[in-house]
C-alpha cells in the first residue's frame, strides 16, 4: 500500500516535505475514520432514549455522508500537499488535525460520559477549525473545495444538532 502511495507521490514530483504532509493528512483521515466509530456504539440505548430534535436527519444519511467525507478529506489532503504552497499545506494540515481532535473529543464526551453540553462546544470548535481548511482549499483548487463543501456543511449541521440535543436533554 505505501509503495503505491510513494510511487504516486514520486510521479507527481512531490518533495519529501510534501510527501510527509500528504502522508500525515491521509493518516489523520484514517485515524478520524477509525476513531469516530470507537465510542458511537458504546451505549446505543442511552442515545435512543434522548429527545431528538425534530430535524434529526434519518440514520441512512450518516451512512452515506461519512464515507464520502472521509474519502474526500484524504483526496483533498493529498492535493493540498501537492499543489498548495508549503505554508498553506502546513496550515491546512494543522487546522485539519485540530478539527479532527475536537471532533473526536465530541464523540467521546457525547457517548461516554454523556456530557452533551461540553460535547456540543467541542463540535463547535471542530466546526470553526474546518473553516480555514475550506478557505485554503478554495485558494488552492476550486474543484476540490467544492467537493469539500459537503463536509463543511455536515460539520455545521452536526454542531447545530449537538446544541439541539443539549437544549432538549
Amino acid at each position: 500500500m505505501w509503495n503505491g502511495f510513494l510511487e504516486i507521490a514520486y510521479r507527481c514530483r512531490m518533495s519529501t516535505v510534501r510527501i510527509g504532509i500528504a502522508t500525515a493528512a491521509i493518516l489523520i483521515t484514517v485515524g478520524y475514520a477509525l476513531g469516530s466509530s470507537v465510542w458511537v456504539s458504546s451505549d446505543a440505548g442511552w442515545y435512543r432514549s434522548l429527545v431528538q430534535p425534530a430535524w434529526q436527519p434519518p440514520d441512512w444519511i450518516f451512512g452515506v455522508i461519512w464515507p464520502y467525507n472521509f474519502i474526500v478529506l484524504g483526496i483533498v489532503g493529498f492535493m493540498i500537499a501537492k499543489q498548495a504552497t508549503i505554508l498553506q499545506a502546513w496550515l491546512w494540515l494543522g487546522f485539519y488535525f485540530f478539527s479532527v481532535i475536537f471532533a473526536l473529543v465530541w464523540s467521546y464526551l457525547f457517548y461516554v460520559p454523556h456530557n452533551i453540553g461540553a460535547s456540543a462546544i467541542a463540535l463547535a470548535l471542530a466546526s470553526l477549525l474546518t473553516l480555514p481548511v475550506l478557505i485554503i482549499t478554495f485558494q488552492t483548487d476550486l474543484k476540490y473545495a467544492v467537493f469539500l463543501l459537503p463536509y463543511q456543511i455536515w460539520v455545521i449541521v452536526a454542531t447545530f444538532l449537538a446544541f439541539s440535543y443539549a437544549a432538549k436533554n
